[in-house]
């Protein structure tokens, strides 16, 4: 199945997941999907099965990925059999503290504290937006197979038209000449509807834009001799530049925006 049929299977149990974030594991080795003659990636139901291991652990464990690889070496190894299904399992018990009172846990065995029998586990710290120290190149490739329609955009992102419009009209979000919009503008317009509950319109995040543009043009202008060149790969060299320019530049940008805040809260 192709990354877009993978993205529909999990997205109703992760809706954070992202193309880039399955790319991302594949670059990182934890998953390795099949290649066509022509370089599209075909997942099996045993990746997806993988990827699904990787993100429950990661969204309930919160192991960090080089634990999770291991364990996954271990099971390709033969010397752990842990299943997708019994990794769910004991992570909802690590949520709902069921094997801290006296409930079943996941292994069958009843719970010997007894005098904890009743008594509410202490609630989840508030889970913020996740902003990722440093940038994968693998990120910022393009993918054409997922077009998504301006009904689904709207679903997916959990707004309404008028302000999908607003984005439209900032030029923060551009549809394509069919009219389907790319899974970035999903991303975009979920990050633009989370900005507004801070009181920040549309309009407020063209400056946003403006600086990406500078950005990318910037970028630009480093990649363009090498894609000028008369090698055969020179555009496939230029757009690799571009990516690892690209995804250097937003970790410098975060850096420096978390900077700048700390600085204007006199920390």
């Amino acid at each position: 199945m192709s990354i877009g049929s993978v993205l529909d299977l999990l997205r109703p149990e992760f809706p954070d997941v992202t193309i880039s974030k399955i790319r991302f594991l594949e670059a990182e080795g934890l998953i390795r999907p099949e290649r066509t003659p022509s370089g599209y990636r075909r997942f099996s139901v045993a990746d997806v099965e993988r990827l699904r291991f990787v993100l429950t652990a990661q969204r309930d464990q919160y192991l960090p990925l080089k634990v999770i690889k291991e364990q996954l070496e271990a099971i390709d190894s033969g010397a752990a059999t842990l299943g997708v299904r019994e990794a769910r399992a004991r992570a909802h018990s690590v949520r709902t503290g069921e094997t801290e009172s006296g409930h079943v846990s996941p292994d069958g065995e009843q719970s010997t504290r007894g005098s904890d029998r009743g008594a509410r586990p202490a609630p989840a710290p508030r889970r913020l937006g996740v902003v990722p120290n440093e940038i994968s190149p693998d990120d910022l490739r393009f993918d054409h197979e997922i077009r998504v329609t301006r009904a689904d955009l709207l679903d997916q992102a959990g707004i309404d038209d008028t302000f999908l419009g607003d984005l439209i009209r900032a030029n923060l979000i551009t549809p394509g000449p069919a009219g389907y919009f790319d899974a970035d503008a999903v991303t975009l317009a979920k990050t633009a509807r989370a900005m507004a509950e801070f009181g920040l319109e549309a309009r407020h995040l063209r400056a946003f834009k403006l600086a990406a543009d500078r950005e990318a043009a910037l970028v630009a202008q480093i990649a363009a001799p090498i894609a000028k060149s008369r090698d055969a790969d020179a555009r496939a060299r230029a757009e690799e530049t571009v990516r690892e320019l690209a995804a250097l530049s937003l970790t410098l940008h975060t850096c420096l925006v978390k900077s700048s805040v700390r600085s204007s809260l006199g920390g």
